[in-house]
């Protein structure tokens, strides 16, 4: 493959507030999950772990499975491989699963984004397999991808059979696997524009119109909590990956085991308040922000905004001083793939230091396609250079 000829201009900010670190251990001074089998509590942006138990142990995820689908659902929409508007055909397969569902039909043509409600507020799997089958193909072919994804975030306990967490032998997940795909899902900031929805309707006003009623009932009793999933088998129990935003500062907390739904509510407004009363953060870059600039020599338009994937914060308990400098580096990959370039791709990845500590690090991407210059554009373009070079 052809390498990119590259010039780069790096964006970088600094700050003369910090976090200290944290560790579980230090800050678990009260037992607040004593009641699930197990439980984490992330700072979403910097990804600190505030709160742990048990949190790498093997567990069946039920439903919040689904967490992972609409990852993989959100990044095709960022790429532009589907969209909202987009209408499908449902199939003999995806009508038929079982469990949760929103009683998709056979041949029954359906938006994208009612799918993806389907998926965030009911937790439907025959939404959830509709949006598999479109995406790539079969569920098999996305539940490889799935699995793909859980090697790429670096989580070595957890593998998934399907897209909808029906029980399977070797369908497995952890509290702080769950949580870590939340992390990544919620850098689409638009998916708690469904998953904070408590209620709406499917086909409304048509005679087979459906009731969308959200199955995570803090979204609609504390104001600050919009989303996730949660979960529920026979051998699972009770499960909920929750989030919450209050201020600037977003969590993560995940439950998991939990002996019935009132006693996994309760751990996570434990787990979620706990963070609100010790915990502040500072926001140093908002996603889709400019961080560096690329210069291709062969491409349709020369420069190409490089912009964060995701928003980044920094933590800090509450009333401690905040003294210490941050800086940012970037690192860019060698761009040896072939033209073009999709929207959203991953270029390299910035990194957040204190010191010769690494505080937080995420990927950084291209903000629009980058495509191939045609000859029209790469002659103009060199006879303009060397113009430019003669009258120099």
């Amino acid at each position: 493959m052809k390498r990119l000829v590259i010039i780069v201009s790096i964006l970088i900010m600094f700050s003369t507030s910090l976090i200290p670190v944290h560790t579980a251990a230090e800050e678990k001074e009260t037992d607040l999950a004593k009641d699930a089998k197990a439980a984490l509590l992330i700072e979403r942006d910097s990804g600190e772990i505030l709160y742990e138990d048990n949190a790498h142990e093997k567990l069946p995820p039920a439903s919040m499975t689904k967490i992972m689908t609409l990852l993989l659902v959100m990044e095709a929409l960022e790429k532009e491989d589907i969209k909202l508007t987009e209408e499908i055909t449902i199939s003999e397969n995806a009508s038929g699963m079982g469990g949760s569902q929103v009683f998709l039909e056979t041949g029954e043509v359906i938006s994208i984004e009612d799918l993806i409600k389907s998926v965030a507020i009911a937790s439907g799997n025959d939404a959830s397999v509709a949006l598999a089958e479109r995406i790539a193909g079969s569920e098999a072919a996305f539940v490889e991808q799935m699995n793909k994804r859980v090697t790429e975030l670096k989580l070595e306990n957890t593998h998934f059979e399907n897209v909808s967490g029906l029980p399977s032998d070797n369908h497995y997940s952890t509290a702080y696997d769950m949580a870590i795909i939340a992390k990544e899902l919620l850098k689409h900031e638009e998916i708690v524009e469904y998953t904070s929805i408590y209620e709406d309707y499917l086909r409304k006003g048509e005679e087979n119109e459906f009731w969308l009623v959200n199955t995570n009932k803090l979204v609609r009793h504390t104001p600050y909590v919009d989303g996730l999933k949660t979960g529920y088998t026979e051998e699972a129990k009770y499960c909920l990956t929750a989030t919450a935003k209050k201020d600037e500062m977003r969590v993560v907390s995940v439950v998991m085991g939990a002996e019935n739904v009132k006693t996994r509510n309760a751990i996570t407004m434990n787990l979620i308040d706990f963070a609100f009363n010790q915990y502040e953060s500072e926001k140093i870059y908002d996603k889709g922000q400019k961080v560096a600039e690329l210069s291709l020599l062969h491409t349709k338009d020369m420069h190409y905004d490089v912009v964060t994937s995701e928003a980044i914060s920094l933590l800090h308990k509450k009333n401690e001083e905040k003294d210490e400098k941050w800086q940012g580096n970037i690192e860019l990959n060698e761009l040896q793939q072939d033209l073009p370039i999709k929207k959203g791709e991953n270029v390299g990845k910035m990194q957040i230091q204190r010191g010769d500590k690494v505080v937080h690090e995420s990927t950084i991407q291209t903000e629009e396609k980058i495509e191939k210059a045609n000859f029209t554009t790469l002659w103009s373009r060199a006879v303009g250079f060397i113009t430019k070079f003669h009258e120099s």
